[in-house]
């Protein structure tokens, strides 16, 4: 078996980090417990580009106890647990991924876990995906369809499939609602704000947190900031969007505003250059700055280093720019990822749902592949609705159940005042 990890010998912690995390989940525990008996997934391969963490490897246990051949590289060079990868090499799943690995080894991991020739694919940002489609298109001919699991990952399928280009379908994971609504929203909210504070240190009642993008994630972050005490400020360029942020207590500037008075800024936008040259000019001393979508590219570091006179690491994953003004700037985790790269993801619990629509997800393009041509697809409500039971179930709570009286009265029209 081939594999590329920094030590195997780090595999006994991450077997316990994965066993401890798996406690957190119930949902994709009673899946796999099902997938043992039934092995909806036999002879299927599957390549994932995922972080590589605690839950990452009880959705691999997950797939592999559904009959899958799973190989797996990361989809962040900062965001894999050395020894969760080393875990799942020794339980025989062939993974890609080191810690701090430079840009051209991340794309060499990619690349390993295409030539493997899946017949599935799982993206955590479409790189897998991108790659197939600009240098693999042989490998199209084995492949029945794929899985993404972020928002930014969706936008760049949507385009793709947008311009005709598409060759083969896709499940956006991360359209269900058992996942965006609860994984983008308490996940990133509670993880990103973990992660400043691994990073930094510095208390955040009383600062002013600047958020830009107020989708999902930037919702469930901006919520958690000030709950704590922080100062909110909300940038954002959908007028709807920017409305719900000022009716949820935040106040809501253009950021060429916000970049004068913000402590702490963070981009969940999904887009590039969140954060530009002009706002780092208008930034006071000190001030730090992080993002927790999926790719750097939310912030320019590109023109930041032409601003820069000087640049130190101060802390673990925090650099120091000082930019012409002499004002110095604190950028966390090289602007990745900074809940996966400071501290450790999402919590399990609420990986429990987004991994359970992944295993779903494997499970129903391996059942209706033939009937789904190339397109970005959203799983059936139906699956989502189970999910949400079997979280409410393991939480030991209950809800209603419509009678035939009231289904009848809302397939009618015939009843008014």
């Amino acid at each position: 078996m081939h594999y590329d990890i920094k030590d195997i010998n780090l595999a006994p912690e991450g077997a316990l980090r994965a066993e401890w995390a798996e406690r957190e989940m119930p949902v994709l525990r009673d899946i796999k417990n099902r997938f043992s008996k039934e092995k909806p997934l036999k002879g299927i391969k599957i390549s994932g580009c995922l972080h590589i963490t605690a839950e990452t490897a009880n959705l691999a246990h997950t797939l592999v106890a559904g009959g899958a051949e799973l190989s797996l590289c990361a989809s962040n060079p900062l965001s894999t647990q050395d020894d969760i990868a080393a875990h799942l090499v020794s339980s025989g799943i062939p993974v890609f991924a080191i810690n701090g690995e430079n840009s051209e080894i991340y794309y060499n991991h990619i690349t390993a876990v295409v030539d493997s020739e899946p017949h599935i694919t799982v993206d955590d940002g479409a790189d897998v995906v991108a790659l197939i489609h600009s240098k693999k298109q042989n490998l199209v001919k084995n492949i029945i369809g794929g899985m993404e699991e972020t928002t930014t990952g969706v936008i760049r399928l949507k385009a793709l499939h947008n311009q005709g280009k598409l060759l083969y379908p896709i499940v956006a994971v991360n359209d269900s609602d058992t996942k965006h609504m609860f994984d983008n929203r308490y996940g990133t909210g509670q993880s990103s704000l973990d992660g400043i504070i691994r990073a930094t240190n510095i208390l955040i009642t009383g600062k002013t947190v600047v958020i830009i993008g107020y989708g999902w994630c930037g919702k469930g972050f901006a919520s958690r900031a000030k709950g704590m005490g922080a100062h909110t400020i909300v940038c954002e360029v959908d007028p709807v969007r920017a409305l719900e942020a000022v009716m949820d207590g935040h106040s809501v500037m253009k950021m060429v505003d916000a970049s004068k008075i913000g402590d702490i800024f963070l981009t969940v936008t999904g887009g590039i250059n969140a954060i530009d040259k002009k706002h780092f000019e208008s930034m006071k001393d000190g001030a730090i700055v992080a993002n927790s979508g999926h790719f750097n590219v939310e912030i320019n570091l590109t023109e930041l280093d032409k601003m820069t006179e000087s640049k130190r690491t101060v802390r673990k994953y925090v650099e120091e720019y000082t930019i012409e003004n002499g004002n110095k700037i604190f950028v966390l985790a090289e602007g990745r990822l900074i809940n996966l790269a400071a501290a450790e993801g999402h919590p399990p619990s609420v990986m429990d749902m987004s991994f359970a629509n992944q295993a779903l997800a494997g499970e129903y393009i391996t059942n209706n592949h033939k009937n789904m041509p190339p397109a970005v697809y959203t799983l059936p409500k139906l699956i989502d609705s189970e999910i949400a039971r079997l979280k409410l179930n393991a939480m030991q709570m209950s809800f209603d159940i419509l009678t035939g009286q009231q289904k009848k009265y809302l397939n009618s029209w015939e009843s008014g005042t």
